[in-house]
Parts: structure tokens; C-alpha cells; sequence
């Protein structure tokens, strides 16, 4: 089933945080919830797939209540609470403001869907998004000057990957359909082309960077992956897929580490000091379906994986080779919509992902709304879900900033800002 077509810009309303609909429910007993407007607390139980490791826990929960996290860090230093609790405790009280999580503003500056999002690493309310006919938006949200917009080539020029130069943050890397994975500013000026395709069949779909080793990764859509330092100087260029690289992530603590996924059906894991050919990989992963998204979680330990059809893997360092956890959930490939990508909190073991019913899926419901999805990383519990009758088409991409307390998403034409009411209020 294809995605509606995407609505014109509305004025923003609430957010419902709403629990699973009952199997029996009309469209005219939704509508009517929907405009209430009001969060609510956990439903049923979601069936899950017969082979899931956490098989029962995908539902959203009921939050047990929060606990003081004064008394708890008290505690903590009088040792009678270990880092752990204290660590539960903040993620607890985290999920707890969701309730509060409302739309505190909306743009739709491209005339082509958007296909990256990258928030800026020193200024939280800073979001850089690029879109399928190569613009580049940057929006500081906070303030109210015009946002930065670099104009792209139109067709054929979608932007695939997209980061802050974490040496000189006025600056970015991109991948491109347009052949290219480059270095430039926000005025539009290419410093240097890192590396460059000499056909229209290939382009290049993914994208890290790392401060620390000062390298650039880039895969294209032919399997290769290509490793480069910041001056330009390319170390290695080799096949590591049979198909399309969609995703390239260096481990935050443990640079030397990479992980690439790919439409062949597989992740694999890589040491960058003994890589010497494609049968040269640490792990490799293997998935039922193709693969969008391969995401180290912030402190390295965890591998978060997202398939074309309705799985979500976590896996950990202490066997990389066998997942820790399969959540069920619906967020298959469309050819015209942006591949749906699950991505870590940047503080909390929290996941969060755009949901694309699917009147397949096993728990599916009559007239399932479009939500963004919440889940504990640790016991894959659905935590919330998040959701305004106003902005309902797909959020593919969803990502936190780095502090953690506002979340992008890119929908359609639409870049949206969740943030907390108590924070709309004061702005």
C-alpha cells in the first residue's frame, strides 16, 4: 500500500501519546480520540511474531512511577544505590516527560521528500536536512532568522548522508546520488571532493565520520565501501557487499571498529587496521530481509539494526554474532518513501522509530495510525508512542539531539521538532 500523498502545512496542534486501538474500533470512534488531544497511558499488549527474543514485551508498558532522582542520587552517594539504579532511574524519568512531548515547530522548506537528518554537535536546536533533489536545509529553530538553504541539482541529486565536520562545525560531509561524497560550508562552496564516481550508475548511499582517527567512510550502490582520511588521501577502496552499502557507522568509542549494512541481506563488522579484502570481516550478521540502518549506540556496546519489513535487532558487544533482542514492528520499504531508520537516544538506552502499518503484519489493527515508536533498549518494551492528528503521514527518520530532550523527524516534505509543552511555553 502506498503513502498518501503528503497534506498541505497545517497550522501545528498537540500530540496524542496514545495507546494501542482495539481491534473493534470504527474510524468513526477513532476521529473523535484522535481530537481529544490528550495523552494517555499505556493499552494491551501487542502480539508479537512467534520468534522473538523478547516475545510480548513490544506493546507499550505502564511506566511504573517515577521515583525522585534527588533521593536516588543521595542514595548513590551513600552507597546504598548502585550507578546502574541511579542510571534506570534518570532513563525512567526521561520517558516519564514524553507525556509532555508536543510539536514546537514545523517546516516543509523542499519541494522533495527529505532523506538525512543531522543535528549539530555543540548547538541543540540546530538541525541540518537534506532532501531527495539535493537541498540542504540548515535551521536553527530557536531564533527566528531565515534559515540557511543551499539549493540543489533537482533529480538525481538526493542527498544520502549527511554530518557536522566535527573539526570545524561550520562545515559538512555529504553523500550524494549525484556521484559524490564531499566536503563543504553552508554557503555552498565544495572544498574537496573525497570521492567521486565517473558513471551515472554508481552514487553513494552512506556516510561516517570520526574526529578522533580523522577518517571518512563512504559506501556506494554497488557493495563498495571506501576509506579515506580528512585530508582526502584514500587508504582503501574495496568490495564489501554484493549489493547496495545502505548504512556505514563507526563505533563512537572504538574508531577502528565499523559496521556496514546492505540490501544483500547482511551486516557486517569490520576491524579498519585488518581489513585486507571482503572476506576479511569480524562478524557477519546475517538478516531475513534487506537492511536500511546499522547504529552503535553512544557508549559502543550495542548494535541497532533495521530491516525493509518489520524487524528491529539489538546486538551486543558481548557476542556480536547473535542478536540480544528482535522487536517486531512495521516499517517496510516503499520505492517513493525515505528508508525507515531506527536510531538510539544519545543518552538513555532508549530506541525510537517511525511506524508504517502493515495490514500484513501480525498485531496489525483496523485504521493503525502512523505513530513514532518509543522502546526500551533493554527489555524491548514498547514505551509510547507519539502522534498528531495534524502531521500523520510516515516519520521516516527520527533522531534526538545531543542532549537529548528534542527530537527531528523527517516526514515527507515536513522537518517537525518535538519538544516538551513546559518548553513551547516559554519560547
Amino acid at each position: 500500500m502506498a503513502p498518501k500523498k503528503r497534506p498541505e502545512t497545517q497550522k501545528t496542534s498537540k500530540i496524542v501519546l496514545r495507546p494501542r486501538s482495539k481491534r473493534s474500533r470504527s474510524p468513526r470512534e477513532l476521529e473523535p480520540e484522535a481530537k481529544k488531544l490528550c495523552a494517555k497511558g499505556s493499552g494491551p499488549s501487542r502480539r508479537c511474531d512467534s520468534d522473538c527474543l523478547w516475545a510480548g514485551l513490544a506493546g507499550p508498558q505502564i511506566l511504573p512511577p517515577c521515583r525522585s532522582i534527588v533521593r536516588t542520587l543521595h542514595q548513590h552517594k551513600l552507597g546504598r544505590a548502585s550507578w546502574p539504579s541511579v542510571q534506570q532511574g534518570l532513563q525512567q524519568s526521561f520517558l516519564h516527560t514524553l507525556d509532555s512531548y508536543r510539536i514546537l515547530q514545523k517546516a516543509a522548506p523542499f519541494d522533495r521528500r527529505a532523506t538525512s537528518l543531522a543535528w549539530h554537535p555543540t548547538h541543540p536546536s540546530t538541525v541540518a536536512v537534506g532532501s531527495k533533489g539535493g537541498d540542504i536545509l540548515l535551521w536553527n529553530f530557536g531564533i527566528k532568522d531565515k534559515p540557511t538553504f543551499i539549493k540543489g541539482i533537482g533529480a538525481g541529486g538526493s542527498i544520502t548522508g549527511l554530518k557536522f565536520n566535527p573539526l570545524n562545525t561550520n562545515q559538512f560531509y555529504a553523500s550524494s546520488m549525484e556521484g559524490t561524497t564531499r566536503l563543504q560550508d553552508f554557503k555552498g562552496n565544495i572544498l574537496r571532493v573525497f570521492a567521486s564516481s565517473d558513471t551515472i550508475n554508481i552514487w553513494f548511499c552512506s556516510l561516517d565520520v570520526s574526529a578522533n582517527s580523522r577518517m571518512v567512510v563512504t559506501g556506494d550502490n554497488v557493495g563498495n565501501v571506501i576509506l579515506l582520511n580528512m585530508d582526502g588521501k584514500e587508504l582503501w577502496n574495496l568490495r564489501m557487499h554484493k549489493k547496495k552499502v545502505t548504512h556505514v557507522a563507526l563505533n563512537p568509542c572504538c574508531d577502528w571498529f565499523l559496521a556496514t549494512a546492505s540490501v544483500d541481506q547482511t551486516v557486517k563488522i569490520w576491524d579498519l587496521r585488518q581489513v585486507r579484502g571482503k572476506a576479511s570481516f569480524l562478524y557477519s550478521l546475517p538478516h531475513r530481509h534487506p537492511v536500511n540502518a546499522a547504529c552503535f549506540s553512544p557508549d559502543g556496546a550495542r548494535l541497532l539494526t533495521t530491516d525493509q519489513k518489520s524487524e528491529i535487532r539489538v546486538y551486543s558487544a558481548s557476542q556480536w554474532d547473535c542478536p540480544l533482542g528482535l522487536i517486531p514492528h512495521p516499517h517496510r520499504h516503499f520505492q517513493h518513501l525515505t528508508p525507515i531508520k531506527a536510531a538510539w537516544h544519545p543518552r538513555y538506552n532508549v530506541i525510537v522509530v517511525g511506524r508504517y502499518p502493515d495490514p500484513n503484519f501480525k498485531s496489525c489493527t483496523p485504521y493503525e495510525m502512523r505513530t513514532i515508536d518509543v522502546f526500551d533498549g533493554n527489555s524491548g518494551k514498547m514505551m509510547c508512542q507519539l502522534y498528531d492528528p495534524e502531521s500523520s503521514g510516515i516519520s521516516s527518520l527520527n533522531e534526538f539531539n545531543p542532549m537529548g530532550d528534542t527530537l527531528a523527524s523527517a516526514m515527507g516534505y515536513h522537518v517537525l521538532i518535538w519538544s516538551q509543552e513546559e518548553a513551547r511555553t516559554r519560547k
